[in-house]
């Protein structure tokens, strides 16, 4: 099959939104006589006029040419798929080998056959993931007509959709995350396949579904996503208890919460909201409603001590139980915020801002996630601005007055002090 190539003046890609490292990386392998193209998202992103995230690279280059090329700056990592990863300090520039190979008959679970640049794109997911940019002479090539989609705003699979959700359904996702992210069209057999094969996900890495979803809720898209995952009958698979809340009257407080988080994301970019905070926004609604039906209802204030009883069951019973169990890194943290939302705002109508709370090692976090229950109820705002300037005056002058020699902080501390405000 002969590519359509596609050069600057048909494109119009600014080449300077192409990250220097990953060029470098690109004209090593060049150098050393390999064949090397950007490929995936990135090419979509650049010709959308979005800067892209990351930039992948695919090479004619095995693994081990790639370490012999790269040395220590290059690991070699996985097994069911062999990537190579190069360093440039806390960046990474991810360099994969062209594939070759099909299995018709289901799940991939062995995927290191090397192959040509068009057997691996033929391979891929999505038409406009499977764009070619050759940084040499700047042009696109395009084996599966990823160009014409990205122009008519189309997600289309390349080849059958049902074989390639079969054989590796977590695309199912990545197919409603770039719909939520973009807006594209879904192709009529691509949806239809959504509908046929959305059984197929239970046959994933419970890791992979868990970390494709944390991200869409760092992506500024998440509202979207969720609501996508519950139209297509993917939630109540994943996340039953969660699905069942959603159908309840109280259940769209939840893309309230989703959406002021996607705001902020859009509004400032990427890790603006620890994953433990955008979570929560998932467990709070449900978390009111519980206290408000076995307590409040019944004209009785629980104590600090229940509250954290129903927090943790419903963590336990809505995520911890679910396909994809969060780990305790991220459960046992959005525990301790969620309990926090109610010594700063007590049902007793009580209010004590003592320092005690704000030496608590999540409470930054605990204050960002109250940054987005006054964005949801703006009756809400004039407290969070109190208690938001009472922890800076904390940070500033409290410590100094109760300590005497060097001051031991949380190892997150400055990450989650620039975060708050």
């Amino acid at each position: 099959m002969q590519p359509k190539i596609y050069f600057a003046k048909d494109h119009g890609i600014d080449p300077t939104l192409i990250d220097l490292d990953a060029l470098y990386v690109l004209e090593r392998l060049r150098q050393a006589g390999f064949i090397a193209y950007l490929v995936g998202g990135s090419v979509r992103d650049l010709l959308i006029k979005k800067v892209p995230k990351d930039f992948d690279i695919s090479t004619s280059a095995r693994p081990e040419q790639i370490k012999a090329i790269f040395q220590r700056q290059c690991i070699l990592i996985g097994r069911r798929f062999r990537l190579a990863h190069i360093r440039f300090g806390h960046k990474i520039i991810e360099v994969s080998t062209f594939r070759t190979g099909e299995n018709a008959s289901g799940l991939i679970t062995q995927d290191n056959e090397w192959g040509n640049p068009e057997e691996d794109v033929l391979r891929r997911d999505f038409t406009i993931n499977g764009l070619f940019y050759d940084s040499s002479n700047h042009s696109i090539i395009d084996y599966v007509d990823g160009w014409e989609d990205v122009q008519q705003n189309v997600l289309r699979a390349i080849g059958e959709p049902q074989i390639r959700f079969k054989q590796d359904p977590v695309r199912l996702l990545r197919l409603l995350k770039f719909h939520a992210r973009f807006a594209f069209k879904i192709d009529p057999a691509t949806e239809a396949a959504i509908h046929a094969c959305r059984g197929e996900i239970t046959k994933s890495s419970p890791a992979r579904i868990l970390e494709e979803l944390l991200r869409m809720l760092e992506s500024g898209a998440s509202a979207p996503f969720i609501r996508l995952l519950a139209e297509y009958s993917l939630l109540n698979i994943l996340f039953p208890v969660l699905t069942q809340f959603l159908r309840t009257p109280q259940g769209k407080t939840i893309f309230h919460y989703l959406t002021c988080a996607d705001q902020l994301y859009q509004h400032k970019g990427k890790n603006v909201l620890d994953r433990s905070v955008l979570t929560a926004c998932l467990i709070f609604p449900i978390l009111e409603r519980e206290l408000d039906r076995q307590y409040l209802s019944k004209k009785q204030v629980p104590h600090i001590g229940e509250i954290t009883l129903v927090a943790s069951s419903i963590i336990k019973e809505v995520l911890i139980q679910s396909f994809s169990h969060f780990p305790r890194r991220i459960t046992s943290t959005m525990l301790s915020l969620l309990v926090s939302q109610y010594r700063l705002t007590p049902l007793s109508g009580k209010r004590h801002y003592r320092e005690k709370l704000f030496r608590h090692k999540d409470f930054a976090l605990a204050l960002k996630f109250f940054k987005l229950r006054a964005l949801v109820n703006e009756k809400l705002v004039d407290t969070y601005i109190s208690i938001r300037n009472q922890y800076r005056q904390f940070l500033k002058h409290g410590e100094r007055k109760h300590h005497h020699g060097p001051i031991h902080k949380h190892p997150h501390a400055a990450q989650r002090e620039s975060a708050h405000g």
